[in-house]
């Protein structure tokens, strides 16, 4: 009898993009981090607003994702800091309404995984355009 060596797990590749998903509650955190992992980006998580700016102090992202749980002040403020730490990275903020000059997407999360999944993908599409 042969055995198949295991399938390595599947790594992100460069286009897949790194992430740091950010919200203020663990369950969220890591039932949406699934989806985005699923789908092949590297994701880090930060609970709150304090462990989002050590991440981002520490790390840079293509995108960073600021979840439905935060507060409305960190949604506010974590996009400013996430462009005043690294210039290119894109970011999405899920419960949204109005502009915000640092948010590159803001949408409804109620839209659905794939409205989700497309954003993101294609914020990290434009953040490797202008990387490159």
């Amino acid at each position: 009898m042969t055995k198949l060596a295991p399938k390595p797990a599947r790594a992100a590749t460069a286009s897949q993009g790194k992430v740091l998903y950010c919200e203020s509650e663990g369950s969220i955190l890591r039932a949406q981090s699934k989806l985005f992992e699923g789908a092949g980006f590297t994701v880090e998580h930060a609970i709150g607003r304090a462990t989002a700016e050590q991440a981002l102090r520490k790390n840079t992202y293509d995108v960073v994702i600021l979840g439905h749980t935060l507060t409305k002040d960190d949604r506010h403020h974590l996009p400013y800091m996430a462009k005043k730490l690294n210039e290119g990275t894109q970011v999405l903020v899920l419960h949204a309404s109005g502009k915000h000059p640092a948010v590159d997407y803001a949408m409804d999360s109620r839209d659905g995984e794939k409205a989700v999944l497309a954003a993101l993908n294609s914020l990290v599409q434009q953040r490797l355009l202008v990387a490159s």
